[in-house]
């Protein structure tokens, strides 16, 4: 990649994710390879301890490609991960992208091209609006739990998105330089925040379908961290009401 700013960051947050974090980065590098503008790829590691990086590494070289890995050094949370990676960033359109590829990487046109037509700060990847495809779908007892977690938070927290929770997002350099500061959710909850938050501050937000496939070897607990989220909501919103995301626009 050439000393000019990159068009496209992708950021893989991962933990523990040796065993398929290399087709990952290769599938990720191969896309970036075919477009015709600069782009970089991170990985940002939330403390593995089962050689993740030295595998995302390996698979890096294999594909003759540049890998930048950021590190939180211990296990934080995947929002903590998406933050330092998203921040680590200098594209101009910064993706996060989860390690499994649920969503599959080329879904980003989509995304590029949302936040290019309307000028969005953020594009969120949805896998719940009609033109979606849900190629496997989750378990019913996780997918009920999905919905039921998300009328919640649209309740509490009052944002009008029927899919906060996706790993699969798009944010601008300018939303990503405003937004990412003010962030104080660590875990699952990091995704509302980061919508309420990008709204607060003027930002416009788009919502796109994808292709999605559920992955049976997610690392995603849906009592544990669904019970975690819950409680992030909740203190997203009593941030909210207590003025912590009024920043103005710079």
């Amino acid at each position: 990649m050439s000393g000019d700013k990159p068009f496209l960051s992708v950021v893989v947050p991962a933990y523990q994710e040796a065993c398929r974090i290399g087709p990952t980065i290769q599938r990720i590098a191969d896309y970036l390879r075919g477009k015709p503008y600069g782009s970089e790829l991170i990985l940002s590691d939330d403390g593995s301890t089962d050689g993740t990086v030295a595998v995302a590494r390996d698979a890096a070289r294999a594909a003759n490609a540049e890998l930048t890995v950021v590190s939180a050094g211990v296990n934080r949370g995947k929002g903590h991960a998406v933050k330092i990676g998203l921040l680590a960033g200098s594209g101009r359109f910064r993706l996060f992208s989860d390690a499994d590829l649920s969503t599959p990487i080329e879904e980003a046109d989509r995304l590029i091209s949302s936040a290019q037509t309307y000028g969005a700060g953020l594009v969120i990847g949805s896998r719940a609006l009609p033109e979606s495809e849900l190629v496997v779908r989750q378990p019913w007892a996780r997918e009920l739990g999905g919905r039921a977690l998300n009328r919640f938070t649209r309740l509490v927290s009052r944002i009008d998105c029927p899919d906060t929770q996706c790993g699969f997002k798009l944010l601008t350099e300018q939303a990503s330089e405003q937004v990412l500061p003010l962030l104080t959710v660590t875990g699952f909850g990091f995704d509302v925040e980061l919508v309420l938050v990008t709204l607060a501050l003027g930002f416009h937000v788009r919502q796109v379908p994808v292709t999605w496939a559920d992955s049976r070897d997610s690392r995603v607990s849906p009592l544990a961290d669904g019970m975690r989220t819950l409680r992030d909501v909740v203190r997203v919103r009593v941030n909210e009401l207590r003025g912590m995301y009024r920043t103005p626009r710079s």
